[in-house]
């Protein structure tokens, strides 16, 4: 499939990234954004940029349960905006109600990457991630993918981003916003 940019309808609400960290959430999002015409936003860097400090530093500082309280208000914020598309942090799937916020008529798509191979992704990262900073990352990552699995499969889609390249990843991310069933070939 071969789409090309801002052409045809678009669903009216936001396309939201989920998955794993490393599955590719805010490098799609950026791409699908431009080629819809659509504003990205990255939920970590807009609430480093609002609270003036890291994630990282957030989650030493404040905590986990202060930066899940971040996402929700976030969330309920982007409800009542333009539709733009989003990448939230891993984790956001385990907030109470927020997929119900952006939905319906916003779509949610799950970035789906085992949890081997998001660790070897952020192992090569920059990025410092708070949920992996311990002695054995694959053991939490495991542990986050049991957790969150069961929330990341509430998604109107789930692309294995293992199997696919990155160009058919954004293909089939765009084709959902365009309300029709998203297909490779």
């Amino acid at each position: 499939m071969n789409v090309s940019s801002v052409d045809g309808p678009q669903i009216d609400g936001h396309l939201v990234l989920v998955g794993l960290p490393g599955s590719g959430k805010s490098t799609v999002g950026r791409t699908v954004a431009k080629r819809l015409g659509r504003p990205f936003l990255d939920f970590d860097v807009e609430i480093e940029r609002r609270v003036g400090m890291s994630v990282a530093r957030l989650f030493a500082e404040r905590g986990e349960p202060a930066f899940r309280a971040l996402e929700v208000d976030l969330t309920r914020e982007l409800a009542a905006a333009p539709p733009m598309v989003l990448a939230p942090g891993g984790g956001w799937v385990t907030n109470p109600g927020v997929m119900e916020l952006l939905r319906p008529p916003g779509r949610i798509v799950h970035l789906r990457i085992s949890p081997a191979e998001a660790v070897r992704r952020l192992s090569r990262s920059r990025v410092v991630r708070p949920l992996l900073q311990q002695a054995d990352p694959a053991v939490k990552m495991q542990a986050l993918w049991e957790a969150r699995g069961p929330l990341y499969a509430r998604a109107d889609l789930e692309i294995d981003v293992e199997i696919l390249s990155q160009q058919q990843v954004t293909e089939t991310v765009q084709a959902l916003a365009r309300e029709g069933t998203p297909r490779i070939g």
